[in-house]
């Protein structure tokens, strides 16, 4: 029934296998690709991860810095699974405790881990007890908890919350974003964007420092701060759920309030539970203290997936190859992709390169005439004669009412017979439930392969930008005519200069996607553009 079990140490050391009757398929795939999705990002709420026609189930043991990998087929309802690697964990624990407690390569190495006996024997016993397990029968309503309901037990009075809003208490620390703007008139003089962008970054006023500061002494004190609320000691212990559950439920409801979708923050809660379960506390450590280093460890880890968009690099690359860099643009309507598509190719102007604009949202009214005028403005920045009379950016459009995917085909040949560097393309605003834009956007992705496909949102959404997200992913994957369909492959977050510190979008668009977060508009001039600096962005969600 199972095809796999695997346990290894999180040094990638792996102790003891066991493979399945018949099984010919190495396991080394499914577990390297759930180490890479899920350990690695930071996404351990749940401990299951499917793998094409798998079904994975795994347990971290945080004390011995082990992980324990059951595989089956995912037409497969075992519902003995959960019980069976707690139960290989204890006895794997138990049996081989001394060898563990050294925490050496060399000696996990070294030692021999013949568990294949134990092993059998705990399936076996798993597999008899599921069968032996009878269906079980619905509760009659006099034996269910409605039963004991009244009427006005279900009856919400406004005294309810009353309290709780006089217990809360104004939050004063905010925090500032930097922006060196100016102002973008007829002639105007702009600060030089060439090479990396400037990150993102935060400062605390004279009345940020002074309210820390206060905040500091009551810690000392007794209690103070989001994670006050557990301070004592908890000494040489393992940590367990009960222990970390008042902090999880509180950085919980500090996240949501931060603009962390709420699906997202629970499953972020879920897998620092996970991470830190079991985990060997010093003896002058506080479960506060350990609970907000590891969310905080999470959350950079989050916001720094495991690809790196260099646009500089690729657009180097393939000019070498003599043909375009191809970025489109997505998103829903509002969003600001005319805008910071605007802004992107006064850095890219900035730093030599060539710009064709594709004007390929022939719905909205005024669409075309907002590229033009940005044409317009960004020439006269960069005048033609400074680059041998050529404009360094062009706008390619074919009016309203037309095919985008074609306008989009015509203007990469375009700019290939013309040798610009940099395509980008403009589509229309789409809401993720629209089936028929939907499907003309896969269309696009589909026939043109861009080089990159740039999700635009705002930064002031909450649990919206997962549905946003996942349904564009979802509408780029079922209509495409590929086996391996071109999804979303980063995000411009927009309007970030607006939230103050509810930073929270960053973390579910990056959680959801698993994509980096490329751009961040924070402002409307050319200049206000920058890159995501993940420590910064952390440091804000994490304060009280």
């Amino acid at each position: 029934m199972l095809d796999f079990f695997t346990i290894f140490s999180k040094g990638g050391i792996v102790l003891w296998c066991f493979q399945g009757t018949g099984v010919t398929e190495s396991f080394t795939g499914p577990v390297n690709a759930l180490i890479r999705s899920v350990i690695l990002q930071e996404r351990s709420g749940n401990n299951s991860y499917t793998h094409d026609a798998l079904s994975l189930k795994y347990k971290l043991d945080n004390e011995f810095e082990l992980v324990f990998v059951v595989g089956f087929q995912k037409i497969l309802t075992l519902t003995y699974v959960d019980k069976f690697i707690d139960d290989v964990q204890l006895h794997f624990r138990d049996r081989y405790k001394n060898e563990l407690e050294q925490k050496g390569a060399l000696t996990l190495l070294n030692s021999n881990f013949a568990f294949e006996d134990d092993f059998k024997m705990l399936l076996r016993e798993a597999e008899e007890s599921s069968k032996a397990r009878g269906p079980t029968s619905m509760r009659s309503f006099n034996a269910s908890l409605k039963s004991q309901k009244t009427v006005k037990s279900m009856i919400e009075t406004k005294g309810g919350d009353k309290g709780k809003e006089q217990g809360g208490k104004k939050n004063k620390n905010e925090l500032h974003i930097l922006i060196k703007s100016c102002l973008v008139v007829q002639g105007m003089q702009l600060s030089s964007m060439k090479g990396d962008l400037l990150a993102v970054d935060y400062e605390s006023s004279e009345g940020d420092e002074e309210e820390e500061e206060e905040e500091d002494a009551v810690e000392r004190g007794a209690f103070g701060g989001m994670f006050g609320m557990l301070k004592g000691l908890v000494g040489s212990k393992s940590l367990s759920q009960e222990d970390m559950e008042p902090v999880l439920d509180k950085m919980r409801d500090h996240l949501i309030a931060k603009n962390v979708a709420a699906e997202i923050a629970s499953q972020l809660c879920g897998s620092v539970a996970k991470k830190l379960e079991g985990k060997v506390m010093g003896t002058f450590t506080t479960v506060a203290s350990t609970v907000k280093g590891a969310l905080q460890d999470s959350l950079v880890q989050i916001l720094q997936p495991k690809r790196r968009v260099d646009i500089l690099r690729d657009v180097l690359e393939a000019r070498s190859q003599r043909r375009p860099f191809v970025i489109t643009f997505c998103g829903v309507n509002g969003v600001g992709k005319s805008t910071n598509l605007a802004k992107i190719s006064f850095w890219l102007i900035e730093n030599g390169f060539t710009v064709l604009i594709a004007a390929c949202d022939t719905f909205r009214a005024g669409a075309v005439e907002q590229l033009r005028t940005h044409q317009r403005r960004l020439n006269s920045l960069h005048p033609p004669q400074d680059h041998g009379g050529r404009p360094i950016v062009q706008l390619y459009e074919k009016g309203y009412g037309k095919d985008a995917a074609g306008i989009a085909m015509e203007a990469i040949a375009y700019a290939r017979n013309q040798a610009f560097d940099v395509v980008l393309v403009d589509t229309a605003g789409r809401m993720q439930d629209n089936t028929p834009l939907m499907t003309a956007l896969a269309k696009l992705i589909a026939v043109n392969m861009p080089d990159l496909v740039l999700f635009v949102g705002e930064a002031l959404v909450g649990n919206e930008a997962v549905d946003q997200l996942v349904k564009f992913n979802q509408a780029l994957a079922d209509h495409s005519m590929s086996d391996k369909p071109r999804l979303i492959d980063g995000i411009v977050l927009t309007k970030f200069d607006t939230i103050d510190d509810k930073v929270g979008a960053a973390i579910s668009m990056t959680y959801i996607t698993g994509q980096p977060i490329v751009f961040v508009g924070t402002g409307q001039t050319y200049n206000d553009l920058r890159s995501l600096n993940a420590r910064a962005v952390v440091g804000a969600l994490m304060k009280a």
